[in-house]
């Protein structure tokens, strides 16, 4: 490889719309020094963002600038954190441009939490249909027991290899099928954890205008693409906030239209909850709103840092964020299609598209040895390790994306399930699928990636070319 020098001087010459996001690494320089200080390439952003020092630095001057009390009362320090929970309510329907008449913030643990209030909640019954593509997080894969223990039927749409797209002839048959007498949902990530697809958000109108709720996970794709909710309307939207700022972790946002969230019924009650319950009367009396779902006392001392996140990110600015890793992924994926052993075989595959297009900074791959033997993703992550550089494999928590991307066929499991009812190790699933990967590895870009991240990461995975499967 040319030395980083050069190589970053023809990538600004490939990618000139890279000059316009300077002022990220002005931040990188002076917010998050911690990175270069440390020696870390950082690529895991699809796993969790990365906080400047100047949030924590706010957050922790609103700490200790006030007396903050459980907002479960009306006296002077609940009232001053009522007022604070409020706020952040209200700067996150801001920041995705989603009207306060139309929307309400339910705040949660994570994306996962959001997911299972809907599950848990929503109206399935017999004739009701849940449908989502192969490509989702298991948190949306889940969903699916809630849905049969209500006689629900539940469909997948699959995805189509190399790029991991779906399947939209598939997709639109199914969505043909909803019976208007009773609530459907639809549920698909806006982008894809496993392989950085961005599904078209497009297909929120085109449900709804067949009669079906649409459930938008878009944990992956608002770190750094805007979700303009006035634009697209989903009845859903789950997202976790340390994915996009990386601080603070735990806690997590349902975005829910009114009238849809007015459509859950909650199968049990909680403090926090209600209006009022009684013992000997055996009744309770749900809150209206946002209140009714959120189980116990919130973390109310860390929604503050979202506000103080949010208003960090929209300094940024994401057209600046969006075109960064836009730059860097184009480039990336570049140069791992082209890497190749001596003998002219490719040293990576990559699992979903090689173009930009459509696509965000997730890229999904594994590593191919000279005699064309893929190397064990838990190899790579290791040795990538030793030179500080954090990756991360497996599937994701997204197996249907997994399973079409690495050629895993349906017989296959099933023969494997079938061999191991109870419970199944990983160890054992991968005896199971003879010589297939389980998993691959992960590359994700973000907030704060630059040249001399990817540049250093493929100086890693160069250094694998014309190596045998025992050298690795």
């Amino acid at each position: 490889m040319n030395t980083l020098p050069e190589a970053e001087r023809q990538f600004k010459r490939d990618y000139p719309a890279y000059a316009e996001t300077g002022l990220i690494d002005d931040l990188r320089a002076s917010d998050y020094q911690r990175l270069d200080r440390l020696g870390h390439v950082y690529l895991d952003y699809t796993g969790g963002g990365i906080y400047a020092d100047s949030q924590i630095h706010a957050h922790m001057e609103l700490l200790l600038g006030n007396v903050y009390g459980n907002p479960h009362s009306t006296n002077p320090t609940s009232t001053l954190t009522t007022r604070l929970v409020e706020r952040a309510r209200s700067s996150i329907l801001e920041f995705f441009n989603a009207s306060p008449q139309e929307y309400a913030v339910v705040f949660t643990q994570n994306a996962t939490g959001a997911l299972k209030l809907v599950g848990e909640s929503f109206p399935f019954q017999p004739r009701s249909r849940f449908l989502l593509p192969f490509d989702n997080h298991n948190s949306v894969n889940g969903i699916r027991e809630f849905a049969r223990s209500a006689g629900a039927g539940v469909v997948y749409t699959p995805v189509v290899p190399p790029d991991m797209r779906c399947d939209e002839s598939a997709l639109a048959a199914h969505l043909e099928q909803a019976d208007p007498d009773v609530d459907h949902l639809f549920a698909y990530p806006a982008q894809s954890n496993f392989s950085g697809v961005q599904h078209p958000l497009e297909w929120i109108a085109r449900a709804r205008s067949k009669g079906w709720h649409v459930l938008l996970d878009a944990a992956a794709y608002v770190p750094t693409n805007r979700l303009d909710l006035a634009s697209f309307r989903p009845d859903f939207v789950c997202l976790s906030f340390y994915k996009i700022f990386g601080y603070p972790t735990g806690v997590g946002c349902l975005i829910a239209r009114k009238a849809a969230l007015a459509k859950l019924r909650r199968p049990w009650f909680s403090g926090g909850t209600i209006t009022v319950a009684s013992v000997q009367g055996d009744r309770h009396y749900m809150q209206e709103g946002p209140e009714a779902f959120e189980d116990g006392t919130i973390d109310y001392l860390s929604l503050p840092a979202v506000e103080i996140g949010l208003r960090h990110v929209g300094r940024i600015g994401y057209e600046t964020i969006h075109a960064r890793v836009e730059c860097l992924t184009g480039w990336l994926l570049q140069e791992l299609a082209a890497l190749r052993h001596g003998n002219g075989s490719p040293v990576v595959r990559i699992y979903g598209p090689v173009a930009n297009d459509a696509r965000g900074g997730t890229v999904a791959c594994n590593f191919y040895s000279c005699e064309g033997r893929f190397i064990d993703h838990r190899v790579i992550e290791e040795r990538a390790g030793g030179g500080n550089i954090s990756v991360r494999t497996g599937c994701f928590c997204n197996p249907g994306g997994g399973e079409a991307a690495l050629g895993i066929s349906a017989q296959e499991l099933s023969a494997c399930f079938t061999r191991t009812p109870d419970r199944l190790s990983l160890d054992d699933f991968r005896r199971c699928i003879d010589d297939k990967s389980t998993g691959a590895v992960r590359l994700s870009l973000g907030l704060m990636s630059n040249f001399a991240d990817v540049y250093r990461f493929m100086r890693f995975a160069s250094g694998l070319a014309d190596r045998r499967a025992d050298e690795i």
